[in-house]
């Protein structure tokens, strides 16, 4: 009986190393020359050396994959607060926390005045999505046009957008903050007609949906954005209350 559950035990073992190192792109013929002959103490030997690396492998990609994402600051929901936070019907918090909204390609707009913890929760959930094996790319929407039309004038722009297409998921901070021209409206429309049910987008802006066609140069482009990001889009309003100037140092 103990002899055959070790034999079990073993043939588990043996199965279990030979996945890990596929991971690990080990090749069929070294495994089938090497993995017979291992003894129950050398495949937990290997087991535990290959989940070791595998954990490693994935702290490193995640922590490239935040680096990369260009956050100004780091930022989670630790510390956050949710109190003045108006979900919308078909989104609650536990649903944008899953992260499902990505795989399902939608976008999130977080709405509401200056410091009321808008680009927080972007970036809270940027993170999250990092660590979550996601590919993300952090922009201020006025930072994100200036990329864009230096890779136009100097005719890189079709690389630009091959590598934004990449992505799982777009960040773009401060819409609205300042006055797009005309290039700038069609170079912004440009990236959010791209992720149109391709990637997810999060977005922040200050300003309700009536006030966007001022901030362009072409009203029609305003409503081509705004169209794309209704249709697959949620809007969470994060209120009007300054978190920042609340929490002031210079305040008492």
């Amino acid at each position: 009986m103990k002899e055959a559950v070790m034999r079990t035990s073993k043939k588990a073992l043996k199965h279990e190393v030979h996945d890990l190192s596929r991971r690990m792109f080990f090749s069929k013929a070294t495994l089938a020359k090497h993995l017979p002959a291992a003894s129950v103490g050398e495949l937990h030997f290997l087991r535990n050396m290959l989940h070791a690396e595998q954990e490693s492998r994935t702290s490193s990609r995640r922590a490239r994959y935040v680096k990369n994402a260009g956050f100004p600051v780091m930022k989670s929901f630790e510390s956050y607060d949710f109190s003045g936070i108006q979900f919308p019907r078909l989104l609650s918090k536990e649903q944008m926390l899953s992260l499902d909204f990505i795989q399902e390609k939608k976008v999130l707009l977080f709405y509401g005045g200056c410091g009321s913890g808008k680009t927080h929760a972007l970036t809270a959930l940027g993170i999250m999505a990092c660590n979550a094996d996601f590919k993300v790319k952090f922009f201020t929407v006025s930072q994100l046009v200036l990329l864009m039309k230096k890779a136009h004038h100097e005719g890189t722009l079709e690389k630009f957008m091959s590598s934004m297409e990449r992505l799982d998921l777009l960040c773009l901070d401060e819409f609205g903050y300042l006055p797009l021209d005309l290039e700038s409206g069609q170079l912004l429309f440009q990236v959010i007609a791209s992720a149109y049910e391709r990637q997810a987008i999060i977005m922040t802006t200050n300003l309700p949906f009536n006030a966007w066609g001022p901030l362009f140069a072409d009203e029609q482009l305003a409503a081509a954005i705004i169209d794309r990001i209704v249709h697959y889009g949620h809007m969470i309003k994060t209120g009007d209350k300054d978190w920042r100037l609340s929490h002031s140092l210079m305040i008492d």
